[in-house]
């Protein structure tokens, strides 16, 4: 993954957030000083939503939060000893870290949102409402059945050219059954 952010970006990011919020945890504010000294595994850093997503990542919260004030994830380990993930760090300082940062007001914050990248570890659905799915699967019902409608129609058009009685009648008898399963759900 190529870095869309520079490193002073990061950098000015992280002297900006530690400037204005006070950390649950005070082994995160030597995580990120550790950061902002180290260039090269600075680099390395993606700030993103829904970090536990990632192969790799931290979650970082401060007092205003109401989110756990430390997590860190690799692979399928979870932990909340930041002296653990620190030294992580330190020992895998060329591999790709995920940080996200839960504070007031993050979503509306341009210092945050100036550095924050897409996380390419979330699932595809994620951001939808089980109301979005249930709309998605009655257009996909929907849409298979105005297929299927139109194809039905077409044979019995066949027939009718090829003046094939028991032909249109056999599809006109598929037709009036899918359309008697549809009827509770469509009005066409």
């Amino acid at each position: 993954m190529e870095t869309s952010v520079s490193v002073e970006d990061k950098k000015t990011f992280i002297q900006w957030f530690l400037g204005h919020y006070q950390l649950k945890k005070r082994e995160s504010v030597w995580i990120l000083n550790y950061l902002l000294n180290h260039s090269q595994v600075l680099e390395q850093v993606h700030f993103v939503l829904e970090a536990r997503f990632c192969p790799r990542a931290m979650i970082i919260s401060t007092h205003c939060s109401k989110e756990i004030a430390f997590r860190f994830y690799k692979k399928h380990i979870v932990t909340t000893d930041a002296d653990k993930s620190f030294h992580d760090i330190r020992l895998h300082n060329d591999e790709p870290i995920y940080i996200q940062l839960n504070f007031k007001g993050a979503q509306q914050s341009v210092q945050y949102m100036n550095v924050l990248e897409d996380n390419p570890f979330i699932p595809d659905d994620y951001f939808l409402s089980s109301h979005d799915k249930k709309e998605m699967d009655l257009w996909l019902d929907y849409s298979l059945y105005k297929f299927r409608k139109a194809k039905i129609e077409q044979k019995i058009n066949e027939a009718l050219d090829q003046k094939n009685e028991e032909m249109f009648l056999n599809y006109t008898e598929i037709l009036k059954k899918l359309d008697n399963l549809s009827d509770y759900r469509y009005n066409d």
